[in-house]
């Protein structure tokens, strides 16, 4: 039976980075499910609507269909058939993916698809909301956290290295703008259930991070 690890935590604190590390450490399948909405996003910006037009949003993505496809292990995302890995992690794209997360019609959109991944494979899956709605039977949970200005010197960083203009101060306001978002909105928002293992990597690389999320797998079925 496949087996499910669940990671949710706020935006830049490294669930993406470690839940692909985890994953490999084990051999199983690693889900971002924030791609999934970062594809979301990318096909609503082609067709020129506003995110934060909800109706619009929620008539839009009726057409447009998003997919994970794994190509030698590695994870691509499909807007539409096409390949837009390369194209979603801009901040226009993250912001754009933020705020359609707070649309019961995208969470309703999307839930399905990533139940169905965990359904047949045993995998890592990281979001917002994985262990409380999305996998609330996960067989191992975790919440990954830091302090906002951790997060917001390694997102400024990430901009940076991608060749993107970032200054500190306006990364680390839009981290506590979207902690608020995340945890303030009225569908599945960001929160650590009681039964998931709650992990600061503020002061921790990332295979401490990983080893700490293994030990608490020992003797499970992972």
């Amino acid at each position: 039976m496949p087996y499910s690890i669940a990671i949710d935590g706020p935006a830049g604190a490294g669930k993406s980075t470690i839940a692909k590390a985890l994953a490999k450490s084990l051999g199983y399948y690693y889900v971002d499910t924030g791609a999934l909405y970062r594809g979301l996003a990318f096909g609503l910006l082609q067709k020129g609507v506003p995110f934060q037009n909800e109706k619009a949003v929620e008539e839009e993505i009726k057409g447009i269909h998003v997919e994970l496809l794994y190509e030698n292990g590695v994870q691509k995302v499909l807007c539409n058939g096409v390949d837009c890995s390369a194209f979603i992690r801009t901040s226009e794209i993250g912001e754009g993916a933020s705020v359609i997360s707070q649309y019961a019609s995208v969470r309703e959109k999307l839930l399905d698809l990533q139940r169905n991944v965990a359904r047949q494979h045993s995998c890592v899956m990281d979001g917002r909301d994985i262990g409380s709605v999305v996998l609330p039977d996960a067989n191992k949970k975790f919440f990954l956290t830091a302090s906002p200005e951790v997060r917001a010197r390694r997102r400024t960083l990430e901009f940076q290295q991608k060749g993107e203009s970032a200054n500190y101060e306006s990364v680390l306001e839009e981290v506590k703008k979207r902690d608020e978002r995340d945890m303030s909105r009225a569908v599945a928002p960001l929160k650590q259930v009681e039964d998931a293992v709650l992990i600061d990597s503020s002061d921790l690389n990332i295979e401490e991070v990983v080893d700490k999320m293994l030990a608490y797998c020992v003797g499970s079925e992972a």
